[in-house]
């Protein structure tokens, strides 16, 4: 199988909330069989205290409860999602609400006890010593337990900071495998330089998708065997359309396989986190402008998703971007992959919020207060893009506060965003 269609299909497993259900489905009959088998052979089993006609109505409470469970679940999911998506951006689907390991095991569990209850309660002669009974009693037991929990965590998941919360832990596991070596400030990077007209140039076929995912050690070996260089044209993240260059070929021996080329980009109908450094840091901007909406006007979630860019930017500005020109082992250009730079996470960051929010009191004092915090903990080559944003933050001050006393207030730096700086003298 082609390295794309995999990461595709493992991409898909990851982001779907049916396969957990469905493999629990598979394993319930292979459960059941392996314990009526056990049953059969073993010398021993605790005794069933119930009757066969209560053991029957036991049994069919928990098919009931079973299948009320996995209607709840379901149906609660789909209203989290109305709300998530009108409230927050519906960005959030994908990478929060279906990923999320702890709704697509309850779910299987549901599915699972509903299963083996029936496949209990079908057997003849319910009396008498038997070990599905206890264990479908204990599945029972399990799914109450987890459906209380299940509610208890959704009410939970479902608050902004939550979900602000988990996308940004998302994005720094994303930092962590992408960029994993730490910065220095004698390290600038390798820049790739204007390369003349391509040997070849490899359009992209099939139809209309983000660019998701490259295997680049795989790219890296493709150009060394053809001793050439690969420049891949799009981002990850980038929409490419039917017949825009995919890649250019520089040099080499001579012609590499077209198909085998585009078999090492993985493509999608919208952007996933996995390789997108930048995506997590775009969902948190949209919850963000979203919040500071006439419509919706909720400053505080603002807030909390400045919070999380301040991690998250906190954790890139010490990290080494990724060079525009990757090498093999001798030390030989193989590859040009543009990657986001420092540049571009500042705008990404601070650019829309500070349009839609320097007017609210809130928004202007956590963004000074970020970006003051990052200029003093991150190394002097991240510095100049993040005055340049103070500056930026300086001048939409003046233009939006009428009063000397509001603008002293607007630019006081508070965490908080309001309430946790001391008190401002009018100037």
């Amino acid at each position: 199988m082609a390295w794309n269609r995999w990461y595709g299909i493992k991409s898909y497993i990851g982001s779907s909330l049916w396969v957990i259900p469905f493999v629990a489905l598979v394993l319930e009959q292979i459960v059941l069989r392996t314990v009526l088998a056990l049953s059969g052979q073993l010398d021993w089993t605790p005794l069933w205290p119930l009757t066969e006609a209560a053991t029957s109505s036991a049994l069919q409470t928990i098919i009931t409860l079973s299948l009320s469970f996995l209607v709840f679940t379901f149906g609660s999911i789909l209203v989290a999602i109305q709300v998530a998506s009108g409230q927050l951006t519906p960005r959030i689907i994908a990478t929060a609400l279906l990923r999320d390991n702890v709704i697509r095991l309850t779910a299987g569990l549901f599915v699972f006890t509903l299963l083996f209850a029936i496949g209990a309660v079908a057997r003849p002669n319910l009396s008498g010593p038997r070990l599905i009974l206890w264990l479908a009693g204990f599945l029972g037991l399990a799914s109450i337990a987890a459906f209380l929990y299940l509610i208890d965590y959704a009410a939970r998941l479902l608050r902004p900071g939550s979900i602000l919360w988990r996308i940004a832990e998302d994005g720094l596991a994303v930092i962590e495998d992408i960029y994993p070596r730490s910065v220095e400030e004698s390290d600038h990077g390798l820049i790739a330089p204007a390369f003349g007209t391509p040997a070849q140039t490899i359009p992209h076929r099939g139809s209309p998708a983000v660019v998701i995912a490259i295997n680049i050690p795989a790219l890296v070996a493709e150009a060394r065997r053809s001793d050439g260089l690969i420049e891949l044209v799009p981002r990850v993240g980038n929409f490419v359309d039917v017949g825009e260059p995919l890649f250019k070929l520089h040099g080499g021996r001579g012609a590499m396989d077209q198909h085998r080329l585009r078999s090492l980009v993985a493509f999608a109908s919208e952007r996933t986190i996995e390789q997108d450094a930048t995506f997590a840091i775009r969902v948190i901007v949209d919850v963000a402008s979203k919040a500071l909406s006439p419509a919706i006007n909720d400053p505080t979630t603002g807030v909390l998703a400045l919070d999380q860019l301040h991690r998250l930017l906190r954790k890139i500005g010490l990290r080494h971007l990724h060079d525009e020109i990757v090498t093999d082992s001798d030390g030989t250009g193989r590859l040009v992959l543009r990657t986001p730079n420092w540049d571009d996470f500042v705008q990404l960051s601070f650019c829309e919020i500070r349009l839609y929010g320097a007017g609210n009191f809130q928004i202007a004092r956590r963004l000074r207060a970020m970006i003051e915090d990052l200029i003093a903990n991150l190394p002097e080559r991240r510095r100049p893009p993040l005055r340049r944003e103070l500056e930026l933050l300086d001048q939409s001050i003046e233009r939006l506060y009428n009063s000397p006393e509001d603008r002293a207030l607007a630019r006081t730096p508070d965490m908080q965003g309001l309430g946790g700086a001391m008190s401002v003298k009018s100037t």
